[in-house]
């Protein structure tokens, strides 16, 4: 038994456990024992079935009543039914697609269920909670805070299940995996100086220790070795990276501080002083005759496309070591509606000083100026900006992933912009500006600009290999977008002020939460109904005489982009959307959002999404609509109205909820391990010094093979 070997030598896979496996990314026996435990249920976390709260994780002992194995109504899914009874009361709990659990726990057994509460029209639930036999001496959920010492059979893994698979099941798999082996066969990665010097467990009795708690203090130590391990893979690849551009040619950008400056005061407004640092910041590396690799941050409306403006125009005023030419510029954006909304920006900050301006997408190209129209722009044939790309002629592009398709090259790129694209390294450059037959190959300065707010510790980890500028000032001219958190009873109130402000010709936002399921694929259904019913609800009952459109994550790329242009034409007038609208288009027009459930979404994502109205001199609203009232969400809504900028509300969102519901781990390569680890600034600091040590003395890690092979499948860099 190996750890490449598939799940299935562990015994015969059914179709229903296969797809299962899929979801949860379970292939080889690997993945199986990196599927680690999500939390322990255990007697201090004991609730009294009649002390329950939704959204809470509780562990209930109890003995089985009322057992029914019966169909849903509406899916005819086979599911067991029963309640969970305790001296206090009671509380019902449902498992779909396991009717043997009704057969294994007959009414009068006694239990300890562990799960997520929910509360519907019959009151609290626990759906699909995992379900084990009870010791006959069932804890006191009165005394059990108080224990100082938890009994081994109380620490129960409790494991990430989907549709199909249970936590117990997962659990059984891995006794079974490991009283065959399996850790045998395990080689530890990290240098044994590195786990000596910070006393990590070695990896076998990690893996024993996380999957099989004896005790506590065991399992934090193995759940710390592994957030490290997984932060020290990072920091590994990321200076790797910083390395190799560090030791790469770049132009050096000759620009002067007097020109740059007249170029900004050329503008009717005035760069706020967080701009103007940016700007010295990003100059001074521009100057080197290494790469910059920069990540800026700003809140929406900070200004960042001015600085990323600033930065190529300086660019522009430097020439080439050949021809005379002047060095050019690639911006690339997200989306194609983006990308040309920021060439139309370029247009304006450029005009008058002769710059040639193109633009790049997968539906088609346009340069400005036009031959017939100075003052314009014109459509162009791909062939024809490619040629002009290759000659020097056209000075900035902007564009999509359209950019980094091999056909593209460039005379001599000297600075690369880069727009909501968390991750673009040195290999990507390099095929930016390699072109054929030439001798000197300059890697492109980069700025990475991003209006997601990162917690510095999270900006540590994921961007070791960029410096980090943050404009954390709003122009004096933008009007603070009015937030409120709004009662139930004065919804009406609510939908009355938006029909004013359509009326008006304005425009808004709905947006509809994601769902809490534990399964993904329930999870995107009911989020794809939830914005439907919410559209259809609002443009027959509510706004009749306005036109409603849907935009959510599982439409098609090409669909989103057309809803959004347009809502962005005014042919819609109200968008009903999941958080998908997070990182959009710049739609000046729209000045209402209402957020339906906003105690289901973090902090810096509320922040975010408020972020895409107050864009224009209108005055602009944000109307928080929450089922809870209870004092926790209540403060932290409190805590949007008030705070002073996206930083603020990230690194509050990190301390109290955790980083896992500040942004999504998927978006980051992350598990929820290492996302809740960066918690810990001490840790990533000593990862990324270790990391640092390691790549200066031993650029390759010849002497670590098994370390230069996880770093390598991490080199795989993923476009959001």
């Amino acid at each position: 038994m190996r750890l490449n070997d598939p799940i299935s030598s562990l015994g015969r896979i059914n179709e229903t456990h296969a797809d299962a496996f899929k979801r949860l990314k379970i292939a080889t026996l690997r993945d199986l024992l990196f599927h680690f435990p999500v939390r322990y249920a255990d007697s201090r976390e004991v609730t009294a079935a009649t002390n329950l709260e939704k959204g809470k994780p509780v562990t209930v002992y109890g003995i089985m009543e009322k057992v029914q194995v019966r169909r849903s109504f509406k899916g005819h899914i086979p599911m067991t039914e029963a309640r969970i009874a305790d001296q206090t009361g009671g509380v019902r709990a449902v498992w779909f697609n396991q009717a043997y659990i009704g057969k294994m726990y007959p009414d009068g057994t006694r239990v300890k269920v562990s799960g997520i509460v929910h509360e519907d029209k019959k009151g609290f639930s626990l759906s699909n909670p995992s379900i084990e036999r009870a010791p006959d001496i069932i804890p006191d959920a009165d005394n059990s805070l108080f224990q100082e010492h938890v009994a081994p059979e109380f620490l129960i893994p409790v494991y990430r299940e989907t549709k199909g698979i249970t936590s117990n099941y997962l659990y059984t798999l891995i006794k079974k995996a490991v009283a065959g082996g399996i850790l045998d066969t395990v080689e530890d990665p990290i240098p044994p100086h590195i786990s000596k010097k910070l006393s990590l467990p070695e990896l076998k009795d990690a893996l024993l220790f996380i999957h099989f708690p004896k005790e506590e203090k065991w399992t934090i130590a193995a759940r710390k070795r592994f957030a490290f391990e997984e932060i020290f893979y990072m920091q590994l690849k990321q200076q790797k990276e910083r390395m190799l551009a560090r030791n790469s040619l770049a132009y050096t950008v000759t620009a002067s501080d007097e020109d740059v400056g007249d170029f900004m005061d050329s503008f009717s407004f005035v760069p706020t002083q967080a701009q103007k640092d940016a700007v010295a910041s990003i100059l001074k590396d521009l100057k080197a005759n290494f790469p910059m690799g920069r990540l800026l941050e700003g809140d929406v409306g900070s200004g960042k496309t001015f600085v990323g403006a600033t930065a190529a125009y300086a660019t522009l005023l430097t020439e080439s070591s050949k021809g005379g030419q002047s060095l050019q510029v690639a911006y690339m954006a997200p989306t194609e509606i983006l990308a040309k909304q920021h060439f139309e920006s370029f247009i304006q900050y450029f005009e008058g000083t002769g710059a040639e301006i193109g633009l790049l997408t997968g539906s088609g190209c346009k340069k400005f100026p036009s031959k017939s129209d100075p003052s314009g722009y014109t459509d162009i044939s791909r062939t024809q900006l490619i040629k002009w790309l290759e000659e020097g002629r056209v000075s900035i592009v902007v564009g999509t992933h359209a950019l980094i398709q091999k056909s593209v090259t460039f005379a001599h790129l000297g600075l690369v912009i880069i727009d909501e694209q968390h991750r673009f390294g040195v290999k990507q450059r390099k095929a930016l500006a390699e072109k054929k037959g030439r001798t000197r190959r300059e890697l492109p300065h980069l700025l990475s600009m991003t209006a997601t707010p990162i917690p510095r510790t999270l900006a540590l980890t994921m961007f070791g290999d960029l410096d980090l500028t943050v404009i954390d000032e709003m122009p004096k001219e933008r009007k603070k977008i009015i937030t409120e958190v709004v009662a139930t009873y004065k919804r009406k109130d609510v939908y009355e002020h938006m029909r004013n402000e359509l009326a008006a010709g304005r425009q808004a936002y709905v947006i509809c939460p994601r769902i809490d399921e534990q399964d993904e694929e329930e999870q995107q259904k009911r989020m794809l109904k939830s914005v439907k019913e919410e559209a259809k609800r609002l443009g027959e009952e509510i706004f009749p005489e306005f036109v409603v459109d849907i935009l959510h994550s599982k439409m098609k790329k090409e669909e989103k982009e057309e809803v959004m242009q347009d809502f962005l034409a005014k042919k819609s007038n109200i968008l009903v959307a999941t958080s998908v609208v997070e990182v959009g288009v710049n739609v000046p027009n729209a000045t209402v959002m209402i957020i339906e459930h906003a105690d289901r979404f973090g902090l810096a994502q509320l922040h975010q999404l408020r972020g895409r109205v107050g864009r224009s001199h209108h005055q602009s609203y944000c109307y928080l609509f929450t089922e809870s009232d209870g004092e926790a969400t209540m403060r932290r809504l409190k805590h949007l109205v008030e705070a002073k900028n996206g930083f603020e509300l990230a690194e509050l969102d990190m301390q109290s909820r955790g980083i896992g519901t500040l942004m999504d781990g998927k978006q980051w390569g992350m598990s929820d391990l290492a996302m809740e680890a960066i918690k810990n600034p001490k840790l990533v600091e000593i990862a990324r010094a270790e990391a640092k040590e390691l790549i200066e003395h031993d650029p390759d890690l010849e002497s670590y093979p098994d370390l230069a092979e996880l770093v390598l499948k991490r080199e795989t860099v993923h476009m959001e």
